[in-house]
């Protein structure tokens, strides 16, 4: 998605120097494994008809001091809103989309909405971003221009991807792994540079795992329905649910750290093989999934991120794909 045209104003912004090396789906790519579009469901009673009027007049309005900008306000982002607000109550949300397709649904969750070509001379103390490179020809200048909404007093956050540490061997990855070089891969060259933007401008990446939110939308549905899949059945996977990729996000946006990357998993990778094992152990559909068939394919790689739950404080409410299945490993 693209980003507010903000003013700029330097001035307000602290900056630090970063090295190349220290430089995000799920991505801020494509973080999710699952495709399609989940709706979260609480609302609050805002009129429909105050869409327009958000967009036209989000630049006039005072900003307080814990209201938060999301880039993005897709599942993630939504969910992130809920959580702010609940530690923020009557504070503002704004929202902020390339089209004004959600810009109805936004509204009955109490986000204010803005299209990405709304101009303002306003900057938000809290300011997070979870909208996928997939959408925009220039992601790190859609990532520097929402920086530029920042006025440096709470947070910026980046939702980035795990796939710039370099490690494709089924190995162990945390914190410390190196990153993948620049010019390996399009797709970690696209996420280093934005992340390189967010800590030129002093705010926080955080890798996320694959997220997920309900078995019936996702890759794997997509392989029980299939039957037998031509990948690795050894492959790992590392995943991490959408609930607490949001109280990840909101728990580093409270902190009002700098020039950090964090990680986001359930610390319990699976291979795709047990992830269909442990489908089948739960009983929950009648179609029984004959397996996996590929051999050659890249490997994964085994996330852990206990310094990060260390440093913040922060443990996940699912903690692995089995205990949300409601079975054991």
């Amino acid at each position: 998605m693209g980003t507010i045209s903000c003013v700029s104003n330097l001035a307000n912004i602290s900056r630090k120097s970063i090295s190349w090396s220290s430089a995000s789906s799920s991505s801020a790519s494509s973080l999710s494994i699952f495709k399609h579009h989940i709706p979260i469901s609480r609302s609050f009673n805002f009129s429909s008809s105050m869409a327009a009027a958000s967009s036209s007049t989000a630049g006039k309005a005072m900003v307080g001091e814990n209201d938060l900008l999301i880039v993005g306000p897709g599942v993630l982002g939504r969910l992130v809103a809920e959580k702010w607000r609940e530690e923020h109550p009557g504070c503002q949300i704004y929202g902020q989309t390339a089209t004004t397709d959600h810009h109805d649904e936004l509204l009955s969750l109490g986000i204010n909405p803005l299209l990405k070509e709304t101009k303002t001379d306003q900057k938000f103390p809290y300011v997070i971003f979870c909208a996928p490179p997939s959408r925009t020809p220039d992601y790190p200048g859609d990532v520097r221009l929402a920086a530029l909404c920042w006025n440096g007093e709470g947070s910026f956050v980046f939702t980035s991807s795990s796939a710039p540490y370099d490690c494709v061997d089924n190995g162990p990855c945390d914190e410390d792994t190196p990153d993948v070089p620049i010019g390996r891969s399009p797709r970690t060259d696209n996420l280093l540079k934005a992340e390189k933007v967010v800590l030129d401008f002093d705010g926080c990446v955080v890798r996320l795992a694959g997220l997920y939110i309900s078995f019936f939308s996702g890759a794997h549905f997509y392989w029980l329905h299939k039957g037998t899949v031509d990948a690795r059945p050894d492959h790992i996977l590392n995943l991490i649910h959408y609930e607490d990729a949001a109280s990840l996000s909101v728990t580093i946006l409270k902190k009002k750290l700098r020039g950090r990357i964090f990680l986001g998993c359930d610390n319990h990778p699976v291979s795709r093989q047990e992830v269909m094992d442990l489908v089948d152990k739960s009983g929950k559909f009648d179609k029984k999934f004959e397996g996996f068939t590929g051999t050659s394919d890249p490997l994964g790689k085994k996330l852990n991120n206990s310094r990060t739950r260390k440093e913040l404080g922060w443990e996940p409410k699912y903690p692995s794909f089995a205990h949300f299945l409601g079975v054991s490993e």
